[in-house]
């Protein structure tokens, strides 16, 4: 689908078609769609190859030819159920979203190959003082947005974090710890995805590729300072979560000790009364007190006490 976006005092406002200083945003698009922007916008079909690509890595590359640059960031998503691997708990994944510049139509194209809820929030005008026309300056409106985006994903993440915590410490369940592991896998994610969308804002601070306002460079500080917020929070809470998984993985393994060591005392004790009847249950002759059926019984009885008591003795039980 695509749907055309030009700002009016400061409000992104629905518009027909093209026009110069546009945002023209494409969501989930079809073939169609693709050869639309080939003919009519001619994006350079490396672009748009690159756009429809969900496994492509944050970059920004430029084309010398028709002056057209691309810049691809991840943002944060909510996974899907269908994809999820616990339904119980908020996963999160990134998917990327494509910025396309270009500068002979006095236009740029967003491509989202799923619902952005970033992308939305400005189609919908939430947000103020945004214009289209400053593209440079709408780019770094919507990293700010995303980066800010990341910080309350990965305050969610430390919430659900402390909240399993809490719940590990009364009772041992794989099943929290399987959730622990979803959100490990969901940190990972994160700082991957936030080192790219570092490296991609400080090469679009150089100024090289896209011409910037004097009033876009306190924006781009911004958007630098609220990256390395974001990267840091991530790094945190990805040491906190392998340091509660390190430590509970050893609770658990103490308490495996333990519960063999227990088997192994029982057994121990077990063994003296089968070793005694067993010698009384021999045909032979010769055995002690054989006609006296009890004491089999009382040396049994005393066999064991003294084997508890060397083992108390010997620390195995404490």
């Amino acid at each position: 689908m695509i749907s055309f976006f030009k700002s009016v005092d400061g409000k992104v406002e629905k518009i027909d078609d093209v026009v110069p200083g546009c945002w023209i945003d494409v969501l989930e698009p079809t073939p169609e769609d693709r050869a639309w922007l080939l003919d009519q916008l001619e994006i350079v079909p490396e672009f748009v190859k690159s756009a429809f690509d969900d496994e492509e890595t944050a970059h920004v590359d430029a084309d010398d030819d028709t002056g057209q640059v691309l810049v691809i960031v991840d943002c944060p998503f909510v996974e899907d159920e269908a994809e999820a691997d616990d339904k119980t708990i908020t996963q999160y994944d990134t998917h990327p979203l494509t910025f396309v510049f270009l500068p002979a139509k006095e236009c740029f194209v967003t491509f989202s190959l799923r619902r952005n809820e970033t992308v939305a929030n400005f189609a919908h005008g939430i947000y103020r003082d945004v214009h289209t026309g400053r593209s440079t300056q709408f780019l770094l409106n919507m990293l700010l947005r995303i980066t800010q985006r990341y910080l309350v994903c990965l305050r969610s993440i430390n919430r659900q974090i402390r909240e399993y915590e809490r719940t590990l410490r009364k009772t041992m369940k794989n099943s929290e710890l399987m959730k622990m592991l979803g959100l490990e896998k969901s940190l990972v994610y994160f700082s991957t995805s936030l080192q790219g969308l570092e490296a991609t804002a400080a090469r679009i601070g150089y100024g090289r590729m896209l011409d910037f306002y004097e009033s876009d460079k306190d924006l781009l500080d911004d958007v630098k300072i609220e990256i390395a917020q974001a990267s840091e929070m991530c790094g945190i809470y990805t040491h906190i979560l392998e340091g509660i998984m390190d430590t509970f993985s050893n609770v658990i393994s103490n308490n495996l000790n333990y519960t063999m060591r227990t088997l192994t005392i029982i057994t121990l004790v077990m063994a003296v009364p089968t070793i005694i009847f067993s010698f009384y249950g021999m045909n032979v002759e010769g055995l002690p007190l054989t006609s006296w059926w009890w004491f089999p019984l009382i040396l049994t009885a005393a066999m064991c006490a003294i084997a508890i008591a060397a083992l108390r003795n010997g620390r195995f039980l404490k």
